[in-house]
């Protein structure tokens, strides 16, 4: 399952990237979207200088996948905001 509706159509480095950054928005807090987005900033420079089609094509399907299991954990945690309150003792 891909975190966002058009992970099949992500084919070049630029799509990707793009596609990376909407995924961030889906991040609960401000403070783990600028963590990722800053993440993915920093694979895209590291990877600029790829050019094998097949490595691309791997950085791409790996990506995904990692986008995917990223969202997917950080949704089981709620939000601050959405937390439960803690048991009190009497």
């Amino acid at each position: 399952m891909a975190p966002l509706p058009g992970a099949e159509l992500v084919q070049t480095p630029l799509q990707l990237y793009r596609y990376l950054l909407r995924c961030c928005r889906q991040l609960p807090t401000k403070g783990i979207q600028e963590h990722y987005k800053h993440a993915v900033r920093q694979s895209f420079r590291v990877h600029s200088d790829e050019d094998n089609p097949e490595r691309i094509q791997q950085i791409i399907k790996r990506a995904i996948e990692d986008a995917d299991w990223i969202l997917n954990k950080l949704r089981l945690i709620p939000a601050p905001d959405q937390q439960l309150p803690s048991s009190r003792r009497p």
